[in-house]
C-alpha cells in the first residue's frame, strides 16, 4: 500500500463483518433491506461501548432500522471475529471480484449450528451496518465461503484485509502520521554494514600490530570465518536485518577473541623455553577446550532466544540469534583448523627468522 491517506482509512476502518438473522421477513421485506444500513445487535454493543469510552455523538450516525417483525436490532449470527482467513479472488466467470472467507474451528462449528437450524431462511451478510446480500441458506455450511458484491480489486482487497485484521471497539482518533520511506532502513542497513567493515579492519590491524605473524595467520583465518558464514547465509538463506548484522558481527568478535586465547597459549609456551613446533601443538590443545565451553554456552543462550524470537512481537530477536548461532559454530571450525593451517604454513615459510626473532611470534 503506498497511498498513505488509504493506509490511514484503512487504519481506522472498523470493517465490522456480521452474519445477520434474517429468519421470518418476506422476501419483499428482505429485497427493501438490500443496501440499506441496519442496526444488529453487535453493532448497538460497539455502540454502547464507544459512549462508554467518551463518544456522546456515537449514536449520531447510527443506523436506526430495526427488525419490522421485533422492533429490536436484527440478531447477529456470527462476526469477522470468528475468521480465519480471508483473500480478495478474480471471477473468471464474471469478471469481477469476491472474497473467499475461511472460519476458525470455533467459528466453523457456531456457523454449522446456525445454517443447519434455518434451512431455507435469509441470512443477511452485513459489512459496518450495509446488508451487502441476503441469501437464502439451502444447506448447512461450515467451511470455506465467498462473499459476493460489485467490488473492484482495490476494494475487494481492502476489504479483506480488514476482514483479517478484525474490528475496533472504539473510534481512532488521527493525532500524527508519519511517513518513513522505504531507503530509510536501506540506509541503515548499509551504514551498519559500512561501521562493521571498519571495525573489522581496526581488529584486523590490531591483530597483526600486536601479534604479528600468528595476527596474519587469524587475518587470513578471518576472512575465510567471514566468507563461510556469507555463504551459509546465502545458503539457508538467512535475511540480513539490522538485529542479524548485529549477530555477524558479535560472531566476528568471539572468532578474535578465540585466537587471542590461542596466541597467547602459545607465547606461555615460548617464554617456557619450548620449541616452536611444540608451542604450537600446545597453544592449540590448550587453547580448544576454553573455546569450545564458551562458544557452547553461547550458543545454548542463542538456542532460547531463538526460540523466543518465534512468538509474536519478538520476531527481531530470531535474526540475531541464528546468525549468531551459525557464527559460533563456524567458528569452532576455523579457530582450531584454518588458523592452525595458516599458522603452520607461515611458521614453515619463516621458520628460521622465527626462531631468531620470537618478536615475530608476539613473545
Amino acid at each position: 500500500m503506498t497511498d498513505k491517506q488509504q493506509a490511514v482509512d484503512t487504519i481506522k476502518a472498523t470493517a465490522l463483518l456480521e452474519f445477520v438473522d434474517f429468519g421470518g421477513l418476506s422476501s419483499g421485506e428482505v429485497s427493501n433491506l438490500i443496501d440499506q444500513r441496519v442496526l444488529t445487535t453487535e453493532q448497538d454493543k460497539l455502540l454502547r461501548a464507544r459512549e462508554e469510552a467518551g463518544d456522546a455523538g456515537a449514536r449520531a450516525f447510527a443506523p436506526t432500522i430495526l427488525n419490522p417483525r421485533t422492533g429490536q436490532p436484527f440478531s447477529t449470527a456470527l462476526t469477522g471475529a470468528d475468521l480465519a482467513a480471508a483473500a480478495a479472488q478474480f471471477d473468471a466467470n464474471t469478471g469481477g471480484f469476491y472474497i473467499a472467507v475461511e472460519p476458525t474451528d470455533a467459528g466453523a462449528a457456531a456457523f454449522s449450528t446456525y445454517t443447519a437450524s434455518r434451512v431455507g431462511q435469509p441470512m443477511a451478510i452485513v459489512l459496518d451496518s450495509v446488508v451487502l446480500s441476503a441469501p437464502y441458506i439451502r444447506d448447512r455450511l461450515d467451511r470455506r465461503f465467498i462473499i459476493e458484491g460489485d467490488f473492484t480489486q482495490e476494494e475487494a482487497s481492502t476489504l479483506a484485509l480488514q476482514l483479517r485484521s478484525g474490528s475496533l471497539p472504539i473510534p481512532l482518533r488521527e493525532e500524527a502520521v508519519t511517513d518513513v520511506g522505504a531507503t530509510l532502513g536501506q540506509q541503515s542497513v548499509d551504514l551498519s554494514i559500512r561501521a562493521g567493515i571498519i571495525g573489522v579492519i581496526v581488529v584486523l590491524a590490531f591483530m597483526v600490530l600486536y601479534y604479528r605473524v600468528p595476527g596474519v595467520a587469524a587475518a587470513l583465518a578471518l576472512i575465510v570465518f567471514s566468507v563461510l558464514n556469507l555463504a551459509v547465509f546465502k545458503l539457508l538463506p538467512v535475511t540480513l536485518t539490522l538485529p542479524a548484522i548485529t549477530g555477524f558481527l558479535i560472531s566476528i568478535g568471539t572468532a578474535v577473541d578465540g585466537n587471542i586465547l590461542i596466541f597467547e597459549r602459545i607465547k606461555e609456551e615460548l617464554r617456557g623455553g619450548a620449541s616452536l613446533s611444540a608451542a604450537l601443538d600446545n597453544g592449540f590443545n590448550r587453547a580448544w577446550g576454553s573455546i569450545r565451553d564458551s562458544n557452547t554456552s553461547t550458543i545454548i543462550i542463542c538456542a532460547v532466544l531463538f526460540f523466543f524470537g518465534q512468538t509474536p512481537g519478538a520476531s527481531i530477536v530470531s535474526g540475531f540469534a541464528i546468525t549468531l548461532i551459525l557464527g559460533l559454530i563456524i567458528n569452532l571450525f576455523t579457530a582450531t583448523i584454518v588458523t592452525r593451517t595458516f599458522l603452520y604454513i607461515l611458521a614453515q615459510w619463516l621458520q628460521r627468522p622465527l626462531a631468531e626473532r620470537k618478536w615475530l611470534l608476539g613473545a
